[in-house]
């Protein structure tokens, strides 16, 4: 069930109107949940600055979207769900590729252990040590890889969450 309705730009609030009337007039559209973060201009205009940011970022998008699809699988929100798999299948991971990803694995290694760190942020994250670091070295992972991972965890925390408090689902 929706608890949150998503806005159109001439009802939201201030800040919210001018974000959404520029993504709509750049995308033809802003979707459901952007739209339904504008009723709050703080939360959109942070969304959309994190999530510009982590674009940016040094990890490849196929690592990403497989950390991303084992994060949401934790956080439990289909409709992240749905677009990590979309997303997944536009870089060419395979239907296989995704399974694994959402049980927090994959068939490399490296890709399994970065994994298996974003979650532990998500789940325990005072619980990291120094090995957990050296072991991500130790895969090959850089200091900037190792440190955009919070930020990934905090983008998909944010928008997982958010869509489960506004009851977004990928049916509605």
């Amino acid at each position: 069930m929706r608890r949150l309705t998503p806005l159109d730009p001439a009802a939201a609030p201030g800040r919210s109107r001018e974000l959404l009337e520029d993504i709509v007039a750049r995308r033809g559209g802003a979707g459901e949940m952007v739209s339904t973060m504008a009723h709050s201009p703080a939360l959109l205009q942070g969304y959309l600055d994190l999530s510009r940011a982590m674009r940016r970022g040094k990890l490849p998008r196929a690592v990403s979207e497989k950390v991303s699809l084992a994060l949401q699988e934790r956080i439990g929100c289909g409709l992240c769900l749905d677009a990590h798999a979309q997303g997944a299948r536009a870089v060419g991971l395979s239907e296989d590729d995704i399974a694994l990803a959402r049980r927090g694995a994959s068939t490399e290694a490296r890709e399994t252990a970065l994994i298996a760190l974003a979650l532990r942020v998500l789940a325990e994250p005072s619980a990291l040590t120094d090995e957990d670091v050296a072991g991500l070295r130790g895969h090959g992972w850089s200091d900037r890889v190792i440190a955009e991972i919070p930020g990934l965890v905090a983008l998909n925390l944010l928008t997982g969450s958010f869509n489960l408090l506004a009851g977004l689902r990928p049916d509605s």
